[in-house]
């Protein structure tokens, strides 16, 4: 059947339904099952009623509001995955290898698309926004916000944007490094008039806390709910004073700013006696870069907060710091804080929390919870009701080493959750050394010469420590999936120590002691010094708290050449789940895409990228075609991906 006959048989379902319900039923699923799978995804997509057509595209950066980077979608199944294929491809010319602009500023293609009424939106690392066909990658409009490419940001990256409507008023709210907020016209790419100043906001505007030229602006998607537009922001770590890591909501509209939550608490508000003195006072840091949820029935705003600065040295903050490293549930029209839970005390780590807050209608003891997953970089995963903000499986606060430098005060416990058990390494021993190959052997163990073997918690001191997990997890912002079929939350992390130590600022700094570190803890071939995994994908049974499955996550070709088994590698970036039983992810710096099973963990499919996938993918249905697709960005470089860069959007979709 063409699709030029799928009106008339539209029509003619819907007057059979309206008419004779019973006897419609049985002649529609016969003839139903006799149509090809594609016109039943058209058939979906066109349906009367809006959700429908949503389940189909992918409207928001995880998915939905809630994060689950689930779809129901299940043309590609088990069964038919290995036939995937390149659909598309489009090249933003969007690239910097760290030789342009006069500064060695990398880019990373991180963006995550959407999908809606068939155009998808992308970001660019420069933070360009380009609407393309769905279904044929091909450009309708393109917009430019004329990032400063000369000024030193840590790294050209921008993770997607955000979409709104109301009626014909179609909107894209994109923000950039250097902190603007932008609002422009879905379907032209032009800018609004109407919104804040010609346009876009000042971010910077209020927040600069006396650092007007430290980094203060977004790498992640804004998130909206109803009216209005809540914008978190990355801002610079690097001396204890800086720009305020604040959380504001706007009017999508006009862009007036509507509520600020203040993430380091001022006098007289919650938290603010967690700050020794007036420590509190335009402190940096603690601020949300991450990607923000929202439960959208109730109106509740889930936020992951990061470390104060300065992140290794925390002699001038003393006290608990609130509200850096919790998850705070905050009303989103009001700002209000309803709850917050601190997962790491007096951080002293970078041990941000990184990941979108995964919202999941939870089995439990004969009981549907309303729950919040939060992931760590710790390997830590954290279940809470989201209403109320009580532990699902518990959380003990235990001991921990005390630091043995002069004026720092490590808070005494942190938190540790009783179930699930940590996913990513958090410590090891000499028996753990890597023995890949003789000769990694021999240089793990020249550079662990004079070096301690930390644990988790242990404080940097003042000769050199290895720490497992590294400032960038175990798990990062690529964060879970959720499976609500299988109640399986599915998380891809690391094994990638550190080696640090503090000492002595120069003289006039503004800290007493800073960071010093040596790099991460692998071989002149970046082999981890330790034994493999060296990236894994794990899958949890929410109801239980229990593991579904383990898996190694990445490879090294030269080491499976010569018959070792998988040994997993570094990966950034995050996975999608769909109704085919299937788990997408690429993340690894190996370049590659993979479907998983869902059930087993059994690789299916992989595809060879241009470049490594520092990116979470998303898949939607094309209108006119019927076939699913599954795009990943393959930007590669990053400081796990090598020389090896791109520029690369590709879909997939089956023959």
């Amino acid at each position: 059947m063409t699709n030029t006959h799928f009106p008339r048989r539209v029509r003619e379902f819907q007057g059979n339904l309206s008419t004779a319900p019973q006897k419609a039923t049985k002649t529609i699923m016969k003839r139903l099952r006799s149509l090809p799978q594609h016109f039943l995804l058209s058939l979906a997509l066109f349906g009367s009623l809006p959700g429908t057509v949503a389940a189909q595209e992918w409207h928001y950066y995880g998915g939905d509001a809630g994060g689950s980077k689930y779809s129901s979608l299940r043309q590609i199944t088990r069964d038919n995955v290995k036939a995937l294929k390149v659909a598309w491809t489009y090249h933003t010319g969007d690239v910097s290898e760290g030789d342009a602009y006069d500064r060695p500023v990398r880019s990373a293609f991180e963006c995550t698309p959407l999908v809606v009424d068939g155009v998808m939106y992308i970001t660019t690392p420069f933070a360009r926004v380009v609407a393309l066909q769905a279904e044929s990658g091909k450009p309708i409009w393109a917009f430019d916000p004329h990032l400063d490419k000369y000024r030193p940001y840590p790294q050209f990256v921008n993770r997607g944007a955000a979409f709104w409507r109301h009626g014909q008023d179609k909107r894209i709210l994109v923000g950039t490094l250097d902190g603007r907020l932008f609002a422009l016209n879905a379907t032209t790419g032009k800018l609004i008039n109407g919104f804040g100043e010609n346009g876009y906001i000042d971010l910077k505007r209020d927040t600069a806390n006396g650092s007007p030229d430290r980094l203060n602006g977004m790498t992640s998607p804004p998130l909206i709910y109803k009216n209005v537009i809540i914008a978190g922001t990355v801002v610079s770590d690097t001396e204890p004073l800086g720009p305020s890591g604040d959380v504001r909501a706007f009017d999508v509209e006009t862009g007036k700013l509507k509520w600020r939550f203040h993430s380091v608490p001022q006098p007289g508000e919650t938290g603010h006696d967690s700050w020794e003195g007036n420590s509190w006072k335009s402190r940096g840091g603690t601020n949300a870069w991450s990607i923000l949820s929202c439960d959208e029935q109730r109106g509740i705003l889930y936020v992951p907060l990061t470390s104060p600065a300065y992140d290794s040295y925390g002699g001038d903050r003393k006290g608990r710091n609130l509200f850096g490293d919790a998850l705070v549930a905050i009303d989103a029209l009001t700002g209000k804080v309803l709850w917050y839970y601190q997962i790491v005390h007096h951080d002293l780590w970078d041990f941000d929390l990184p990941a979108q807050p995964v919202l999941v209608d939870l089995p439990h003891n004969g009981a549907t919870i309303p729950a919040v997953v939060q992931v760590t970089k710790m390997g830590f995963v954290f279940v809470f009701n989201r209403l109320t903000g009580e532990p699902v499986f518990g959380i003990e606060e235990k001991p921990v080493a005390s630091s043995d430098i002069p004026g720092e005060q490590a808070w005494p416990t942190q938190p540790f959750p009783v179930k699930p058990a940590p996913i990513a390494r958090q410590g090891m021993t000499m028996d753990d050394v890597t023995d890949v190959t003789p000769q990694s052997r021999a240089e793990c163990l020249t550079i662990l010469n004079g070096v301690k073997l930390g644990h988790l918690y242990d404080p940097m001191g003042a000769t050199y420590k290895l720490r497992f997990p590294g400032g960038d997890g175990g798990p990062d912002w690529g964060g879970a999936s959720y499976d609500p079929d299988t109640n399986s939350l599915f998380v891809n992390s690391m094994d990638i120590g550190v080696i640090g130590k503090l000492e002595r600022a120069p003289e006039g700094s503004e800290l007493t002691y800073r960071y010093r570190g040596k790099g991460y803890f692998w071989d002149s071939n970046q082999y981890p010094c330790q034994k493999p995994p060296w990236g894994r994908l794990t899958a949890i049974d929410l109801s239980t708290g229990n593991f579904r499955w383990q898996v190694p996550l990445g490879i090294r070709e030269e080491l499976a050449a010569k018959g070792l088994p998988p040994t997993g590698a570094p990966n950034i970036g995050g996975s999608i789940v769909t109704g085919g039983g299937l788990l997408f992810i690429a993340a690894t710096n190996d370049s590659r895409f993979r479907a998983f099973d869902t059930n087993t963990g059994q690789q299916l499919w992989s595809a060879i990228l241009p470049a490594s996938g520092f990116a979470t993918p998303m898949t939607y249905v094309g209108a006119n075609t019927g076939k699913q697709y599954v795009v990943i960005a393959a930007g590669g470089g990053h400081r796990y991906g090598g020389n090896r860069f791109s520029d690369a959007l590709i879909a997939f979709s089956l023959p």
